[in-house]
């Protein structure tokens, strides 16, 4: 625990701790509506904005929000209007994402350093000034998403109804692409965009299978986003391990014992209770 008295090791936490509340919030909503990996395909697009941002010499955050909002925007667009499917709407940002990224970043004088810091996180080297932008934007779409919890879930179980209900139903799905936009932009610099998506899922995942309720399983994915950002940047430090990615692999390893729990409790549970009786047959009368 003495690594985090210094303050760099603090702002990693914080931004880390805000991050796992915020992730989660948002991605029951994209679980709900069978969107799990957007995450990935806009995190793609982020790359873009980050290989821009760097040879335009611009800031590679405020230029990644701006592309990760326009290839969002794109994404909800394409699939509402139903001219081709959502998967091949992700496939392309995936493709074309990750292709415009690295070739903007090759021809930009920047190393592959600056671009793995985005890749996969660095959680270490964020600034007050990035700390700020992470707490505010994140405490935002924390807020958003429960304030507007009633109307969100509608539209992501069943837009027909909500439509019919009197709800702005494409507002609505715009701001569930802007705010996905944001949460992956402002994810880069902890878990980065190649793994922020694991972090939206994993925990809403895993409290799928202990919850049953919508509200409960939000709840829970929240708790389990804040366990694993927390205990991810503490094994990162007294481990010497990348930040990112033991945030992720703390929360697959926790889908894993609960689901290995829930099975086990399963099969005790069906091997304890009794096996009823066959109820005799009725003897056969015979009419003379």
């Amino acid at each position: 625990m003495e690594l985090f008295q210094y303050p760099y090791m603090q702002r990693a936490l914080i931004g880390a701790l805000v991050i796992g509340l915020a992730a989660p919030a948002l991605g029951i909503y994209l679980v709900q509506r069978r969107l799990a990996l957007i995450g990935d395909g806009v995190g793609h697009v982020a790359l873009t904005g980050v290989g821009a941002g760097l040879l335009l010499n611009r800031s590679p955050v405020l230029v990644a929000v701006i592309a990760a909002t326009i290839g969002a925007i794109t994404i909800e667009v394409v699939r509402s209007r139903g001219r081709t499917s959502g998967d091949l709407a992700l496939a392309l940002l995936f493709y074309g994402g990750i292709a415009g990224g690295v070739m903007l970043v090759g021809l930009s004088d920047s190393t592959s350093a600056n671009l793995n810091a985005y890749l996969f996180g660095s959680l270490t080297t964020i600034s007050p000034a990035d700390l700020t932008t992470i707490a505010v934007l994140g405490v935002a779409i924390l807020v958003t998403m429960l304030a507007l919890r009633p109307a969100l879930f509608a539209v992501s179980h069943d837009e027909e109804y909500a439509r019919v209900s009197g709800l702005p139903v494409r507002t609505l799905n715009l701001l569930i692409a802007v705010t996905t936009a944001v949460t992956v932009t402002i994810a880069m610099r902890a878990v980065g965009v190649l793994l922020i998506s694991a972090l939206m899922v994993v925990p809403v995942a895993t409290a799928q299978q202990v919850t049953k309720g919508f509200r409960s399983t939000m709840t829970a994915a929240m708790a389990l986003g804040l366990f694993a950002a927390g205990a991810g940047v503490w094994v990162a430090a007294t481990a010497d391990t990348a930040p990112g990615a033991s945030v992720v692999l703390l929360a697959i390893a926790s889908f894993a014992v609960v689901a290995g729990a829930g099975a086990a409790w399963r099969v005790l549970r069906r091997r304890s209770t009794p096996t009823p009786e066959p109820a005799p047959e009725p003897h056969e009368v015979v009419l003379h």
